[in-house]
């Protein structure tokens, strides 16, 4: 065996949450490589769901473009029940109760798509590959982790190569020497088991089948995402991308055991569950069965140098579309946070303490609804607790928030620091949960545009500041004064041949008549000159006002923020909300001590 390989970060799994992982630290100039059991990417994914917030982060990333043109937009959810009061025969016939939004339009400026899992993983490959260098995509294809420990003598040295994996690729054992890995390879986990860990949880007796047709059938609504509630059983319709395939979850009798299940008998189930409409499949592209589960590990973390994501420390049902997005969202949040510390910016402890803080609590929360929301789907269950059609239909739509990804909230942390009055300053930027959008006006070009658009995943943290009417007098010395408190503390946490900001960065909205304000007006903290060719960056200054073609945003209001006393939002790199703030004579003093919990100071 040739001797082992040094790398900063060991990522075994290339999946959703190792692939997101990797995009950022890709990104972040991080030393990093993937191991993958397969012998190549995913070319056919079981997950197919991309809920609003994964979208808002593909966008965060510069990749949504392709996400959106190519997938599904599920619009519209479709209930149909048995008919109310039928008898005999009748009772096995269907018929539809109503049509309902899919998304609150609050919920998020972004939709709820369809687009396979394996194409999604070839966004994030494509983006590592264009960030990546010479290096390109650093994966390791074909190699299989057999094995990990952790040398805890080292652990607390953050320059150790403190955990070694060894592996086989090809029939040849390989050794890999890392400061932290990542765990992202699944339900089935070898990191997990190296690590003693134990999934705890539960099975039901329920079983469920899933299966990728395409369909002839005098079905209605077959193209939109659609809940059959029938005497025969409970299906959900997931049309996908394209015009033709579409995903059945369909619920199979009490006492069916999964070895049992075959093609066939979900083909007649569904002709039984879809009567009086015809249903025939013209072919079948993927089909399985599974008992329903949840489960999650008892531990996320070794020494805080090996970290379980995704599937390997969450596994539930598929069918609120979460298996996927929650996994990608564990990569989300980790990866930033390795690649501030990698970097020589923040303090290791502090910061990976809060992977394990917000995640298992996200995962926590993640079992707690899946266990509810599969009850919901479960026809035995909803007849014991008297769930009538319409109050699953109502139930299923109240849970909307949650399944898109937008009901997360993050405790009190280091990274979240909710204060007395942020309801008062922001009522709609709440700390702990990401940072909403609204339109606005860019001040250079009067571009009408989101304003999280402004705010890339770069690794950043962004002071947006609502600086309110700058055409007022005293606003505009408030905000000189602001200026100059927040100068003195992003410089604190800046080296001094860096960029201004390059590890803080500034966003200003004014409330003021656009076209009334001159660029001299605006605070020089806001134009920083930066960049390789030293220029000032015009584009940090944005309007609450009116745009040429897209009407007005009204963003101070989207935000619960008060033109006349205005405020500042701290957000994280990965665009959750980590504080809010008063415009006032403590500025400095709250912002310079929030960042001194985990940033390491450089002047």
């Amino acid at each position: 065996m040739a001797g082992p390989e040094h790398v900063d970060v060991l990522i075994c799994g290339s999946g959703s949450a190792g692939l997101c992982a990797a995009v950022w630290l890709s990104r972040l100039g991080v030393s990093y490589k993937i191991i993958e059991r397969r012998d190549g990417p995913l070319q056919i994914g079981q997950a197919d769901g991309v809920q609003t917030r994964t979208v808002e982060i593909f966008d965060s990333f510069g990749l949504a473009e392709d996400l959106l043109k190519e997938s599904y937009h599920v619009l519209e959810l479709a209930f149909w029940s048995p008919l109310p009061g039928a008898e005999g025969e009748a009772r096995n016939k269907i018929r539809r109760s109503h049509f309902a939004p899919d998304k609150e339009t609050e919920i998020s400026h972004q939709p709820h798509v369809i687009l396979n899992q394996a194409r999604l993983n070839a966004l994030m490959i494509g983006d590592i590959e264009r960030s990546g260098g010479e290096a390109g995509v650093r994966i390791d294809y074909g190699c299989d982790v057999k094995g990990l420990t952790v040398d805890e003598t080292l652990a607390d040295d953050e320059n150790a190569y403190c955990v070694t994996v060894d592996a086989t690729q090809n029939g040849k054992e390989r050794q890999y020497r890392a400061k932290y890995v990542l765990g992202c390879d699944g339900a089935h986990s070898t990191i997990r088991r190296s690590l003693g860990f134990k999934m705890v949880g539960d099975s039901s007796d329920a079983v469920w089948g899933v299966m990728d047709v395409f369909p002839r059938t005098s079905f209605p609504d077959i193209r939109k995402k659609a809940v059959i509630n029938a005497a025969a059983g409970n299906l959900l319709i997931i049309p996908r991308e394209g015009d033709a395939m579409v995903r059945f979850y369909i619920e199979l009798p009490s006492g069916t055991q999964v070895r049992d299940v075959t093609l066939q008998s979900l083909q007649d189930r569904a002709r039984l569950i879809f009567a009086p409409y015809t249903m025939e499949t013209a072919e079948t592209a993927w089909w399985s069965a599974y008992a329903i589960g949840q489960r999650r590990a008892d531990c996320f973390h070794k020494n805080l140098r090996v970290f379980l994501t995704g599937d390997a420390c969450h596994t539930h049902s598929p069918k609120a579309g979460q298996g996927m997005n929650v996994s990608l969202q564990d990569g989300y949040n980790i990866g930033w946070k390795l690649g501030m510390i990698l970097n020589g910016h923040a303090t290791a402890k502090t910061l990976l303490e809060t992977y394990v803080v917000e995640r298992e609590r996200t995962a926590r929360e993640l079992i707690e609804f899946d266990l509810h929301f599969t009850r919901l789907f479960n026809s035995k269950y909803r007849e014991a607790n008297g769930i009538s059609p319409q109050q699953f239909a109502e139930q299923f739509v109240k849970a909307g928030r949650y399944t898109a990804g937008q009901a997360i909230r993050y405790d009190e942390s280091a990274v979240v620091a909710p204060g007395k009055r942020d309801e008062e300053l922001a009522a709609k930027a709440t700390v702990g949960m990401r940072f909403p959008s609204a339109q606005v006006v860019r001040f250079s070009d009067a571009k009408a545009m989101q304003l999280v658009k402004a705010l890339p995943a770069d690794g950043r943290w962004y002071l947006v500041v609502f600086g309110g009417d700058i055409l007022d007098k005293e606003g505009a010395e408030r905000l000189d004064k602001v200026s100059e408190a927040l100068n003195r503390a992003s410089q604190t946490f800046t080296a001094a041949d860096s960029d201004p900001d390059s590890i803080i960065d500034r966003i200003l909205v004014l409330s003021s008549d656009r076209i009334k304000v001159e660029q001299e007006q605006i605070p020089g903290f806001f134009v920083p000159v930066t960049g390789k060719y030293k220029m000032k960056s015009p584009a940090k200054v944005y309007v609450d006002d009116e745009s040429y073609n897209s009407g007005h945003g009204h963003a101070y209001e989207e935000y619960g923020v008060s033109a006349q006393k205005g405020a500042l939002v701290i957000v994280r790199p990965d665009h959750y909300v980590a504080k809010v703030a008063a415009l006032d004579d403590d500025l400095e003093k709250s912002v310079t001590d929030f960042f001194k919990e985990f940033l390491l100071a450089k002047n």
